[in-house]
């Protein structure tokens, strides 16, 4: 399979950002995409709303349907799905992309954050794939991709941030349990992850503004790396901790420069991935 015609995706979070990339990517190729988010009303701080998405996809050349959601109420994921799945006939791809972020120490963590986490991260991502796996099933390559990170156990990611280490973990844990779960059903499940900071609101908003920004990929880089995974055979492609720029080097594209916010700058790696040598990260 070498392309997403006619295919339909749910992405959540897709209102902005890495899932909005992701939903373009798609609609390039005349893909159906469901947009599962909160934001109906604009927002200054947070650019783009389930409505401007579902034009941008549409003026790509894919049909959308935007869907207002919280992917923390259960009954609003399992509506959304079943809308999805009706309105387009059926499920093909499960993007799960929704996070919330909070780089605190354990002591400085509000509960409150603590539970949004959670809840937006390993809880969201386990019930949306619980009610997309009965549609998925009637697909011919049915896929769930999960925005997470590799397990790196190492303590240097715990100590920092423990609450979203955890809440992000959980994401990747459901990518290990369901790739074997679902492995006879034929449903791939994998983890996408960036190798360096991504140019979104999280990073201009919570993580170092304009000049952290500069040290970030474009989210297209995230695209294009979930277009291959989607576009692989489901049965022979599952049970994978991606990381983008290793994805594309081995969809054979060895020139990552166009990626760059600034192309002359140093780029940020990004959290849970090992330290690479002084100049090795272009």
């Amino acid at each position: 399979m070498s392309t997403l015609a006619g295919k339909t995706l749910v992405i959540t979070g897709a209102s902005r950002g890495i899932g909005l990339a992701v939903a373009l990517r798609a609609a390039q190729d005349g893909a159906n995409v469901a947009i599962l988010a909160k934001t109906v009303e604009q927002d200054p701080r947070l650019p783009g709303t389930i409505h401007t998405a579902a034009k941008e996809i549409e003026a790509r050349g894919g049909k959308a349907l935007a869907l207002k959601c919280d992917v923390r109420n259960e009954d609003e994921v399992n509506q959304a799905i079943n809308q999805a799945a009706e309105h387009f006939g059926g499920i093909d791809a499960l993007v799960n992309n929704a996070s919330a972020i909070s780089l605190t120490p354990t002591e400085a963590t509000e509960m409150k954050r603590f539970d949004l986490m959670s809840q937006v991260n390993g809880r969201a991502t386990f019930m949306c794939s619980k009610f997309a796996i009965p549609h998925l099933k009637k697909s011919t390559n049915p896929h769930i991709l999960n925005m997470s990170p590799p397990l790196n156990m190492s303590p240097r990611w715990f100590a920092p941030h423990l609450a979203y280490t955890m809440a992000k973990y959980n994401m990747s844990l459901c990518t290990l349990g369901m790739s074997a779960e679902l492995k006879k059903a034929g449903i791939a499940v994998n983890s996408l992850w960036p190798e360096t900071g991504i140019a979104t609101a999280a990073v201009l908003n919570l993580l170092g503004g304009e000049e952290a920004m500069k040290k970030c990929r474009k989210p297209e880089i995230v695209a294009d790396a979930a277009y291959w995974i989607l576009t692989q055979k489901a049965t022979e492609t599952t049970g994978n901790f991606f990381v983008d720029s290793d994805v594309l080097r081995t969809a054979g594209v060895e020139d990552l420069s166009k990626y760059a916010c600034d192309p002359d700058g140093e780029l940020m790696r990004d959290f849970f991935l090992d330290p690479v040598k002084e100049g090795a990260l272009k």
